[in-house]
């Protein structure tokens, strides 16, 4: 590998840049391609490049055939992450799940009596306001944010912050009243509807859950929906 794409390639990843490197099994090509602009090392087919771009968009690596032989796609992706505002009954089934799912999960409460380490044991926990919090951590689009606390002091500051991040997935819990409500503070704050179109509210699939554990489950089933159909929405808003 040239030490100039070794160096680029290092440096993404440190940066967490989306980036997925191609290498022709057959004479040894190499480049580096992002999933917009343009891609560094030598030059490969333009249905190549969109294939590494699927497969970044689909975080799968692997071979494919080509005109040019086989071609290796090596995907590296930023970690997909989960921060969940609220330490509440939800929360302990959705971090449980969502962790088995291969998300890096942070829970923030500034209530020290919810956000206790015990309840949510291999879990990071943060008892920072959720805006410091958010601002601190850097959402990008690996990132999914959901709001439990039904507080808007505490789940307001979050939205601001997420609204204004490129997470793939903003998700509040609460009635369809509620929302109504949660989103009139917003649109108080500047933001407009277009802005809280993200915010999935209520949040979770329409499965009919009840118990902490089922609207857990509906809200990782509405993350994984969103996050596998977020390549076929980007191409339709391109």
């Amino acid at each position: 590998m040239k030490q100039t794409l070794l160096d680029r390639l290092i440096a993404d990843r440190a940066a967490k840049r989306p980036v997925a490197l191609i290498t022709a099994l057959e004479g040894g090509a190499q480049a580096l391609i992002y999933p917009q602009g343009p891609s560094l090392g030598d030059g490969f087919a333009a249905p190549i490049e969109h294939a590494a771009r699927q497969a970044l968009a689909d975080d799968q690596s692997g071979p494919i055939e080509t005109e040019q032989g086989t071609v290796f796609i090596h995907v590296h992706n930023p970690p997909q992450r989960l921060v969940v505002v609220g330490a509440v009954h939800i929360t302990q089934a959705l971090a449980e799940i969502a962790a088995l799912a291969g998300y890096g999960v942070t829970i923030i409460d500034p209530r020290r009596a919810f956000a206790q380490s015990a309840r949510f044991p291999n879990i990071t926990v943060s008892t920072a306001w959720p805006d410091d919090a958010l601002r601190a951590l850097k959402p990008d689009s690996h990132t999914a944010i959901v709001t439990l606390t039904h507080d808007p002091k505490i789940d307001d500051p979050a939205l601001e912050v997420a609204l204004k991040s490129e997470a793939f997935y903003i998700g509040s819990l609460g009635s369809t009243r509620t929302h109504a409500k949660r989103l009139q503070r917003l649109y108080d704050k500047g933001f407009t509807e277009r802005d809280t179109a993200r915010i999935h509210g209520p949040v979770g699939l329409d499965i009919g859950a009840l118990s902490p554990a089922e609207i857990a489950i509906s809200i990782i089933a509405e993350i994984t929906k969103i996050r596998r159909a977020l390549p076929s929405t980007k191409d339709q808003a391109a």
